[in-house]
């Protein structure tokens, strides 16, 4: 298998940095677009193991690529949690019954992930199978912060005004569900790892919306729960996370003090930089900026042995990625 991906995780020497692409199956594939289609909707593609599978897949038979990400949502947790996960055409995700007072909080549960999300792990065992050993396989799931964000809100926001007035208001409300998001969140990557995902991923969408002290006690602080609940070995190989907050480049240092073995970074935080903060500690991930992939080609080659060189030639511990998702009117 090639396993430069995890070998750069465990900062060990690699032949050639590995790469992977947020968002790596996505509205940009042509492929992508067809087979959503035979499915009938995101949630019909993303809940049918055999059409999940086959997305995920998708990528690496176009390109040279270190790592495959399970094809799934970061809403699978609110969903299981009754909140009533549904997409609307040109709006994105939306939540059916957000969590908006008291009495809603308190119905809040923890999800069996055997039975509520038994398709996820349906999909990730039958990605092992297919992937044949090509590449690792990459699960994920949202951090506590982001799930409670849609959770409140309803569905994305500008301004996350109705989540964090509950954070300053009712503190203790934001901190019980954030409390029932870490415990669902570890047993849900928990069970990845179970079904054969061989690393796992947190990802902080909205974390960088927080101001410093209400990111270590609403966000970070909960990914810290998560990490030290994680399976740290499956079938004698070790197991290593990645923490990706969009906008946290400035708590680096308290990100790489949370256990994890790598950080994704995006584009808006210097690679050099990170590395003399933090990089003797963990792995770094990133961080091309995805909007660069829409210019030229002789623009892309100049930017990504710009990264390159700055991580620093022959050094250990990157993995090549954007700095957030990758646009659907990329071409391909």
């Amino acid at each position: 298998m090639n396993k430069r991906f995890l070998q750069a995780l465990f900062k060990q020497p690699t032949d050639t940095t590995p790469i992977w692409i947020m968002r790596q199956a996505g509205r940009y594939l042509p492929e992508y677009r067809a087979t959503r289609q035979r499915a009938g909707s995101f949630l019909g593609l993303m809940k049918s193991p055999d059409f999940a599978c086959e997305v995920t897949l998708q990528p690496l038979a176009r390109y040279d690529l270190d790592a495959a990400i399970l094809f799934s949502d970061i809403l699978t947790v609110p969903d299981a949690m009754g909140l009533g996960l549904h997409f609307i055409e040109g709006e994105g995700p939306k939540l059916s019954n957000p969590i908006r007072t008291e009495e809603d909080v308190k119905r809040l549960y923890v999800p069996d992930v055997g039975t509520e999300l038994d398709y996820v792990m349906d999909t990730v065992s039958l990605l092992r199978h297919s992937l044949r050993e090509q590449v690792p396989l990459i699960g994920f799931s949202g951090s506590p912060w982001t799930l409670a964000s849609y959770m409140i809100e309803g569905g994305g926001s500008e301004d996350y005004a109705t989540a964090k007035n509950m954070m300053y208001a009712r503190p203790d409300l934001m901190h019980t569900i954030l409390d029932i998001n870490a415990k669902a969140v570890t047993d849900y990557l928990n069970a990845q790892i179970r079904a054969g995902a061989q690393a796992v991923m947190i990802f902080d969408s909205w974390g960088g919306h927080l101001s410093e002290q209400a990111y270590l006690e609403f966000s970070l602080k909960y990914m810290n729960q998560i990490i030290k609940g994680l399976i740290k070995e499956q079938n004698n190989e070790p197991i290593p996370n990645i923490v990706f907050t969009k906008g946290g480049g400035q708590w680096l240092e308290s990100i790489a003090e949370s256990g994890c073995t790598g950080i994704g970074l995006d584009w808006t935080t210097s690679l050099k930089s990170a590395k003399n903060r933090v990089g003797h500690k963990v792995a770094l991930q990133g961080n091309m900026d995805p909007t660069i992939l829409r210019s030229t080609a002789d623009a892309v080659a100049k930017e990504a042995t710009r990264i390159m060189f700055e991580f620093g030639e022959g050094d250990t511990g990157h993995v090549f990625n954007l700095g957030h998702g990758i646009n659907q009117f990329t071409p391909p």
